[in-house]
């Protein structure tokens, strides 16, 4: 019994503690974050303007009010300067007297801004800002100060060098002393640092020097650490002269200092200012203090450590001429050492040392200058175990260092690049992406000593494990998920088109490239691989290879089943037009893309709208009319048929685009000149493509000239004697042509005399058996005569192809030019007779319904008849005379059945007249 009520309870509390807990959730809550008093203080008369309302705001306001107005200060300078430094910076000043820190950041960012940005006149306001920085200057909180002060040394910089000295040097002097507060001294010497570069250097030397000196001396190290920095700046406004004697033992008394920081700050300035001193200051000062810090570099302070591993380079260049070979050696066992600083005897262990880390990283920076330093020629003995050990260190940061600057020691070393084929193998397979990242920033620069054979031979046998390592690379980034890194490798392995032989890229690459293409969701590394993908297509040798990529491109992209290949073919496309010819685009290219039209995707249709200005751009005129008129059309249709909204809005945007569009005047001429340039440059991949055809085949070049010739001498005489055969089937053909022309005039002649006489009724029929049957004939002579011109036309255009023709031809040519004109005259002759012969017809039909209301008539006009009979006769003898003549020019048949066709329609519109 107790279990089951155990149970009930449970399920009857269970649901009652839930049921309290959305109580307390569900208790009212405060619509409203502020009173209606707090919101009666923050409402402001909206009939104020920015500057009433500024005022009102710093007078009345809570303190986030007056931290936006504080805020917006530099704005309302800029709408009304005059008002703003009259009204509204007083109260910004009353506002800032003991104020929380909040609002003096504000003041001190806005100040600031106004300054650099070069609002105002600083001679007019000068005051009304400076000294509202000098007065919060020494505030008790750290941070507030430090804003104040980097106010006051960006104002330095615009105020006049009377007003520096009246209104900072004066104070400064006072601050200097040692009664006042630690934070006033260091503010001391970074003004006094800033000021040096704005007087002269006689000033410097008297004012500015002295006060510098007791600074340097100071009880606190941090001031005599911060003074020393600032000496390097005015040495450099005191001159070289005065470097040597004011400024330079103070550096060489501070180099040693007992505090650390003091050492580091003289060390930094003197290497910094070594390019002032002559050599025998280098040669006393400087050496001597790099050596005793060599000497004693592991005992000394990391710090000092550091800042030479990061300074070494700079500092041996700078010693060269200066240095003994022992120095020499030394420096360069300093360096060694320096590599391997913070490593233990176990190679897999570190001690974990930030700073020993910052070391070895530096010594990677500084390891081309240590390079040239110590001769290339010696680099296997001396260098190369440290260069070594830096590529294959425990830590990434040093391993990224030294992929950075790979590419600097690659180009050093020159034709022994080959030393440090292993290590660019293992950065390249390294697992850490931040090392592939580094080396790919000057992967060009790195593959390009290494690939060039020069005088080695051995390494074609490290070209496959090398070119397998960056296939692996890719493959290893393209698993991750850092895909800029993939975009950047991409966008790097462009380069190997240029390095690498045609077959090996063609085989290892394309097929790698053309996957990522395809398989990679990722739209901007897709992008990136077409590039890379034109890119090996381009500079590929190889025309098979060339089709084969094209026949892949268009088969597996732009024919693919996904609309997402299709798109990306569209991208294919765009990164064509700039890196191939508009020639090769447009042979290749532009008419499958164009197919593209026809897709079921809307998508795809929508990018191939965007992509039409710059087809279109890529054609010119008269050279791609056809490929025009097929872009037009492509652009009709989308206009006509489109039904996505997205597409129809897309069509018309590039129509007006289009429009603009001028092709017949080459407006762009540098992108003429690059296009003529690539051009060029395809035209000589193909030569050398057919130089190599030719050294494999080993068949000589003057054979192959010869059988050229002889070709080219047999084509010659084929084509003039077709050329003679057709022009004189042209002549014959033009002779009768002549003839028919008379023929057709005489009949013209006839046709237009006037006849009296009208046929009878019973001969109406057979006379338009014979209107049809010579329109019939009049249409087939027609045909015939076109097709005449037609094949004369066809024999000019030959002609006029042929560049190698003797003279005689030439000026045959020229005749038949003119004849085919003439005949073009009289096809346009012969379509209007045939124009004239339809309207025959229509008046004969309307002739014999007026014929038949005439025969029901007859018996009440027999006078009507015997005249039509008259007419009949005369008629009849004008027949006999046509055919007479006829006999005697020998007309054909067709040409006596159209002039009766004349003379049918002269009585008829007789008649008609009568009527």
């Amino acid at each position: 019994m107790f279990p089951s009520r155990i149970n009930q309870s449970s399920l009857l509390y269970g649901p009652l503690e839930e049921l309290q807990e959305l109580a307390f959730i569900e208790r009212p809550v405060r619509r409203s974050l502020k009173t209606a008093e707090e919101i009666d203080q923050l409402t402001v008369d909206e009939d104020l303007n920015d500057i009433e309302r500024a005022v009102y705001l710093l007078s009345v306001g809570q303190e986030v009010q007056r931290t936006s107005v504080i805020s917006n200060l530099p704005s309302l300078v800029r709408q009304n300067p005059a008002e703003t430094f009259r009204r509204v910076v007083p109260k910004v000043r009353e506002v800032l007297n003991g104020s929380g820190a909040e609002i003096q950041l504000a003041a001190a960012a806005s100040f600031l801004t106004i300054l650099q940005d070069d609002i105002i006149l600083i001679h007019t306001h000068t005051y009304s800002i400076l000294k509202t920085v000098l007065l919060h200057l020494n505030h008790r909180d750290t941070v507030v100060s430090n804003a104040w002060l980097e106010t006051l040394l960006s104002a330095i910089n615009t105020l006049p060098k009377e007003t520096i000295k009246q209104e900072v040097l004066n104070p400064l002097l006072y601050q200097s002393q040692l009664s006042h507060s630690l934070q006033a001294r260091l503010a001391s010497c970074r003004i006094l640092g800033k000021v040096s570069c704005k007087f002269d250097s006689h000033i410097v030397k008297r004012e500015l020097l002295p006060l510098a000196r007791s600074l340097c001396q100071d009880v606190e190290f941090e001031v005599r650490a911060c003074m020393c920095r600032q000496l390097e700046t005015i040495a450099r406004a005191t001159g070289v002269e005065d470097l040597r004697t004011e400024v330079l033992p103070d550096l060489v008394e501070l180099a040693a200092d007992e505090e650390s920081s003091v050492r580091l700050a003289a060390f930094d300035t003197i290497i910094n200012l070594m390019e002032m001193m002559d050599s025998d200051d280098r040669l006393h000062v400087v050496v001597p203090l790099v050596m005793a810090v060599c000497e004693d570099f592991s005992q000394a302070d990391e710090a000092v450590v550091a800042s030479l591993s990061f300074q070494f380079g700079k500092l041996c260049t700078g010693l060269t001429g200066s240095l003994s070979d022992d120095q020499k050696g030394q420096l360069l066992q300093t360096f060694k050492a320096l590599c391997v600083a913070g490593l233990q005897t176990e190679r897999n262990q570190n001690d974990g040392n930030n700073e020993s880390t910052l070391i070895r990283c530096n010594c990677c920076y500084n390891f081309p200058a240590m390079v040239v330093f110590g001769d290339p020629a010696h680099f296997l003995p001396e260098l190369y175990p440290s260069f070594s050990g830096l590529c294959c260190d425990p830590e990434i940061s040093v391993r990224r260092s030294a992929a950075g600057s790979f590419h600097q020691v690659v180009k050093l070393l020159g034709p022994k690049v080959q030393v440090v084929h292993k290590e660019l193998l293992a950065l390249v397979q390294d697992d850490a992406l931040e090392v592939l990242d580094a080396l790919m920033n000057h992967l060009e620069e790195t593959l390009e000593p290494v690939m060039s054979k020069g005088d080695n031979l051995t390494l074609d046998n490290k070209f496959p494990g090398l070119l397998s390592a960056l296939l692996l690379a890719e493959q290893k980034v393209g698993c991750s998920l850092r895909w800029r890194l993939h975009e950047k490798l991409l966008q790097h392995y462009s380069c190997l088109a240029r390095l690498l032989p045609g077959d090996l890229l063609h085989h290892n690459f394309s097929p790698r490239i053309f996957t990522i293409l395809t398989t990679n969701k990722v739209l901007p590394v897709q992008k990136e691989a077409a590039r890379t993908l034109c890119t090996f297509l381009r500079y590929n040798r190889k025309q098979e290879q060339r089709q084969e990529m094209m026949e892949q491109l268009i088969q597996g992209l732009a024919q693919g089943r996904s609309y997402w290949n299709r798109l990306r073919f569209l991208d294919v496309c765009e990164m064509a037009t700039e890196i191939f010819s508009r020639k090769y685009f447009n042979k290749h290219f532009l008419i499958p893309a164009l197919e593209l039209v026809h897709d079921p995707v809307a998508n795809v249709r929508y990018k191939l709208c965007q992509l039409l200005p710059r087809f279109r751009s890529s054609l010119h005129l008269p050279a791609d009319k056809q490929l025009l008129q097929q872009l037009d059309f492509c652009v009709q249709k989308l206009l006509c048929r489109e039904k996505d909204k997205d597409v129809v809005a897309t069509i018309r945007k590039t129509v007006l685009e289009l429009d603009k569009l001028d092709l017949t005047e080459p407006k762009r001429q540098e992108r003429d000149l690059l296009d003529q340039k690539k051009e060029k440059e395809e035209t000589l991949l193909l030569e050398m493509e057919q130089l190599e055809r030719q050294q494999i085949e080993g068949k000589p070049n003057s054979e192959k000239h010869i059988e050229r010739k002889r070709r080219d001498s047999k084509t010659t005489l084929s084509a003039t004697k077709s050329m003679s055969v057709s022009s004189s089937g042209a002549t014959l053909s033009s002779s009768g042509k002549e003839i028919r022309k008379a023929k057709l005039s005489r009949s013209r002649s006839l046709s237009s005399q006037p006849t009296t006489s009208k046929p009878t009724s019973s001969d109406r029929s057979l006379k338009v058996r014979d209107l049809s049957s010579s329109s019939g004939l009049g249409k087939s002579s027609m045909l015939q005569s076109k097709e005449d011109s037609l094949r004369t036309t066809h024999f000019t255009m030959a002609t006029q192809s042929t560049s190698s023709m003797p003279v005689l031809i030439r000026s045959n040519t020229t005749s038949l030019l003119d004849r085919a004109s003439a005949l073009d005259q009289r096809d346009h002759r012969t379509s209007t007779l045939e124009h004239r012969t339809s309207t025959l017809d229509h008046r004969t039909s309307n002739m014999d319904h007026r014929n038949n209301m005439i025969d029901q008539r007859a018996s009440t006009i027999d006078h009507r008849t015997s005249t039509l009979d008259q007419r009949e006769q005369r008629t009849s003898a004008l027949d006999q005379h046509s055919k007479t003549m006829e006999r005697g020019c020998g007309v054909k048949d067709s040409q006596s059945r159209k002039l009766s066709i004349n003379r049918k329609s002269n009585s008829f519109n007789v008649q008609s007249g009568r009527e």
